[in-house]
């Protein structure tokens, strides 16, 4: 039982620190590879149609 219980509270204590670190960094979730930087110029993207890969424009 109590090795039930240390594990938990390392991966609780895990989750909390990843959790800290997002909220700290205050940085918008990105992805890694793919979606919109991966498009060669001009292409249009498949799902929404844009074609830059900027940020929206008002």
């Amino acid at each position: 039982m109590i090795e039930f219980i240390t594990i938990f509270i390392v991966i609780a204590i895990s989750f909390a620190a990843i959790a800290i670190g997002v909220i700290v960094k205050n940085k918008p979730i990105a992805g890694s590879c793919g979606g919109m930087a991966n498009l060669e110029d001009g292409a249009p993207c498949q799902i929404c149609g844009r074609t830059t890969t900027g940020g929206c424009e008002e």
